[in-house]
């Protein structure tokens, strides 16, 4: 993952506060969630770091957790002899924003909106984007909007996406149970795109969990490409 990718990724889905250990620094999640919860290394580390990552973990009342790029296999064998387990393997990706734009998005079915309405929360609180993870999205400090996606003239799908330098982050895409396999997730992304290329973004990042085989497909088929990956690992509190 290149720098600027990789500073959106944080920039536009920030944790309440930080604090450094060592060579990791540590988000406060308050709730929201791994990516927003863990520690991650941003310089030179040594073992005697990782107790100084848990206590801070432990103040703030959170899981001690850390987010390990597949690539640092030094971290990840140093997290087992501490007896941390890997879990939630997840792809991060991207494509052009003009793979996503040339296709013209039929009339009244997305809409980008800042704030979101009533609506576009109730169908994030009816699926795994709970107030907590809606926080996050409140106090990104970067360009952002809430994507609305229609089906039978009924509201049936959201996301959330936000601009740090010339990438479009996409994040928290949920469409109702009913409406599923229409086809919305991929309006909604194209909007996403449209949104994003008019603030400037010339390319869409996401991450998807690998075990969320679905949704990998439909990113496939709008033209993603995998860029890099990562895994948490964490222990009891």
């Amino acid at each position: 993952m290149d720098a600027a990718l990789a500073q959106a990724f944080e920039d536009t889905w920030p944790a309440a506060e930080y604090t450094d250990a060592g060579g990791f620094r540590v988000g406060r999640g308050l709730g929201a969630g791994g990516r927003v919860s863990s520690a991650r290394a941003v310089g030179r580390w040594t073992k005697a770091d990782i107790p100084a990552v848990e206590a801070i973990h432990r103040r703030w009342q959170q899981q001690p957790m850390f987010r390990v790029p597949d690539t640092d296999d030094g971290l990840a064998g140093a997290l087992q002899d501490a007896v941390y387990r890997r879990e939630t393997p997840t792809a991060i990706m991207q494509a052009p924003v003009t793979a996503l734009t040339g296709q013209p998005i039929p009339y009244l079915t997305t809409f980008a909106i800042w704030p979101p309405l009533a609506i576009q929360r109730d169908i994030w609180n009816a699926g795994s984007i709970n107030p907590a993870r809606q926080a996050v999205m409140d106090r990104v400090a970067v360009p952002k909007t809430a994507i609305l996606g229609r089906i039978d003239d009924r509201a049936a799908g959201v996301a959330f996406a936000a601009v740090a330098g010339d990438v479009v982050m996409v994040h928290a895409v949920e469409v109702l149970p009913a409406f599923r396999r229409r086809g919305l997730a991929g309006w909604l992304m194209r909007q996403a795109a449209v949104w994003g290329q008019e603030q400037g973004a010339t390319r869409v990042g996401l991450a998807v969990s690998r075990a969320n085989t679905g949704a990998r497909a439909t990113y496939d088929r709008l033209g993603f490409a995998e860029v890099a990956g990562y895994a948490y690992f964490a222990r009891d509190l």
